[in-house]
């Protein structure tokens, strides 16, 4: 009997890593520090207890390469983690590439997606520090659910700003916070003024929800603020993903050329690629990363490289970044987890120095690669991920027409069970096409803070 080629490659759950890896140390150029949004001068500490505990703190700004991950988060990880690493040999042959195609999969965390792995660490971290309540976020409901599951196991409350656009396509993701008993409100809402003052913008977007959520938390001395992307310690948690995979690729014997992952805020892109890249900086490896994201909403390809708020009412640090303008309001695109007008000043360094390539995709050819891998692999990818998926694809297509091989890495960080409704609308030739404008653009320029230090 002819045995068969592996398909899956597993970790065991004492294979958790034991530490975040911190790449502030290894990025290029002069550190850039966040600008306190009122007088825009550098922030410090001070300017952050109000919404965030002194564990998270240390290590938005922390130097040191590693940091140990607690014994609590650690067992709350192993509820789902390690989790599988994939070779798609099925895609493999229907793309007929010489490529050969892995992709790690987040799907499995009780959630749905890799965001549990930076929600428990918060929510551990907030309750050691005595917070009762969080507030936070949510775009298509993907870190709002894995917060609210955070807070269900270390005994927070939990309150939810929810994207208007994604709470009305996505009602089954409210369901799903309100069952681990989160409350939810659709933003912009009446409930706060950021909200009252973006009445004016019914879809929202994650700025709005992001000034509601930071305003509720600077109003209540027992509730803190948690954020599911963009900040450094948010993209230090999920470097666990990044971490086994290296394990699970030397299991299967191979090393990835190039590692694709979407970029909305960048704690997904972040989580995968940062082990990967930190090898390139230390150890002289030359493996490629692409960050991909929606033509829609196109920070990293067409933004701005500057210093801009990461909320549309200004409330929070001015962080440097490639932005689109912080009062930019995206099309109502289904992969919400992506409509954000900013990104990780960490990632978006990365592409500025040219060690990370980006590029931007329609929303129907994402949907087309994703139901191609669907028929194939069996997984409905997440409509975020659908956009790394699609730039493995090309890449995969690209190893075919050179004749070459080619090892690719992508990251299918949740799965797409909750998004049938983006999925009935791609397959009934009913799904919109929306891209950034040149409009769009111009706005985008006029909306930049004045009076802050302009990025070389």
């Amino acid at each position: 009997m002819t045995a068969l080629a592996p398909t899956k490659f597993l970790l065991g759950e004492d294979q958790v890593p034991r530490h975040w890896v911190n790449l502030l140390p290894d990025l290029p150029g002069d550190p850039m520090p966040p600008l306190n949004p009122a007088t825009k001068q550098p922030a410090g500490p001070d300017d952050l207890t109000p919404i965030f505990p002194g564990y998270l703190i240390a290590q938005e700004v922390s130097v040191e390469p590693e940091i140990e991950i607690p014994d609590a988060v650690r067992e709350a990880y192993a509820l789902w983690r390690p989790t599988p690493l994939y070779r798609a040999r099925r895609l493999e042959r229907v793309l007929d590439t010489p490529a050969r195609i892995y992709f790690k999969y987040e799907g499995v965390s009780p959630a749905g997606s890799h965001k549990p792995n930076t929600a428990v660490a918060q929510a551990w971290a907030n309750a050691q520090a005595g917070a009762r309540k969080l507030a936070t976020e949510t775009g298509a409901g993907q870190w709002g659910s894995a917060l609210a599951f955070a807070c269900s196991l270390f005994g927070l409350e939990c309150e939810v700003f929810m994207v208007g656009s994604s709470y009305d396509q996505k009602p089954y993701r409210r369901s799903m916070m309100e069952a681990w008993g989160a409350t939810v409100h659709r933003s912009p809402s009446d409930r706060t003024q950021s909200g009252r003052a973006s009445a004016s913008h019914p879809t929202g977007s994650l700025g709005i929800a992001i000034s509601e959520a930071v305003e509720v938390a600077a109003q209540d001395p027992s509730c803190n603020y948690a954020l599911g992307s963009v900040l450094n310690h948010v993209l230090l948690h999920q470097t666990v993903i990044g971490q086994e995979s290296i394990a699970q690729m030397e299991m299967a014997g191979d090393e990835p050329d190039v590692v694709v992952a979407c970029v909305g805020g960048g704690s997904n892109f972040g989580g995968l690629v940062f082990p990967w890249l930190r090898r390139n900086l230390r150890h002289g490896a030359t493996t490629r990363f692409l960050a991909t994201e929606p033509a829609a909403c196109p920070t990293l390809t067409r933004g701005v490289y500057a210093y801009d708020y990461g909320d549309t009412a200004g409330l929070t640090p001015l962080m440097p970044m490639y932005t689109l303008g912080h009062d930019f309001v995206p099309p109502p695109v289904h992969a919400g987890g992506l409509r954000y007008h900013g990104d990780s000043p960490v990632v978006s360094a990365l592409v500025h120095h040219g060690l990370v390539e980006a590029r931007a995709y329609r929303q129907s050819e994402t949907f087309t690669a994703a139901v191609e891998f669907a028929r194939t692999e069996g997984i409905i990818p997440a409509p975020e991920p659908a956009h790394a998926l699609k730039g493995a694809v090309d890449e995969a297509l690209a190893a075919r027409e050179a004749g070459e091989e080619r090892v690719i890495l992508f990251g299918l960080c949740g799965h797409g069970n909750f998004d049938m409704g983006a999925y009935d609308a791609f397959l009934a030739g009913r799904l919109e096409d929306p891209e950034f404008s040149a409009d769009d653009m111009r706005r985008a320029l006029d909306a930049l803070p004045q009076g802050v230090p302009a990025l070389a």
